[in-house]
């Protein structure tokens, strides 16, 4: 990791400590990495978008945290999803974030077209290559972090290192900053809710 990455992560940590509240702890964090995480040169590469014309917004960042009930992925403290997917309810077992749900263990795609089992949550672009990153507290699974760019093969190995430092990081101030009951006191009722990819 860098020096430039180190200090990166070192404010995350700092704003995500000094924020009023849970959803906000986590903006600190998907606010940020994508541009910390990929190699910038990937989106130059010939066929690097799965999508023609590629599309405005390259990167994508949120938690999708586990609700109390355990029946669904609440999307908190996204980055660059489209406005009404702001808390929509996904279901727990759909796409490669139930893969994550149910493993628990943290996963690479460097190029979602190779893989037929993907599926487009995320809605304001489709994702060429992605991060996904369990948030694991004493043993206890509270979600997963999803880091996605547009261009094919953005994301490698040392990305998914840093990436489940995030993680973890997340999983730290979600408890620290009342998540778990921020998410028991949701209306779930109220809220849009997704059981197929698009």
């Amino acid at each position: 990791m860098s020096f430039e990455h180190m200090a990166g992560f070192a404010r995350i940590a700092a704003e995500g400590a000094a924020a009023d509240g849970p959803e906000e702890a986590l903006y600190a964090i998907t606010r940020a990495i994508p541009a910390l995480l990929g190699d910038p040169s990937a989106a130059l590469r010939p066929n690097a978008f799965r999508e023609d014309p590629p599309p405005k917004v390259g990167a994508a960042c949120t938690a999708f945290m586990r609700t109390a009930d355990g029946r669904h992925h609440m999307i908190v403290a996204p980055v660059n999803f489209a406005p009404e997917q702001h808390h929509e309810l996904v279901d727990i077992h759909l796409g490669h974030p139930g893969e994550v749900a149910h493993r628990q263990q943290p996963m690479l795609l460097r190029d979602t077209a190779l893989h037929a089992s993907f599926v487009k949550i995320l809605q304001s672009f489709r994702a060429g290559s992605t991060l996904f990153a369990p948030l694991m507290w004493k043993g206890e699974y509270l979600g997963v972090l999803i880091c996605a760019n547009a261009a094919r093969n953005t994301f490698g190995e040392a990305d998914l290192v840093a990436h489940r430092g995030f993680a973890a990081l997340a999983a730290s101030l979600w408890i620290a900053q009342g998540g778990r009951e921020w998410m028991a006191a949701q209306d779930l009722s109220i809220l849009p809710r997704r059981s197929v990819g698009t």
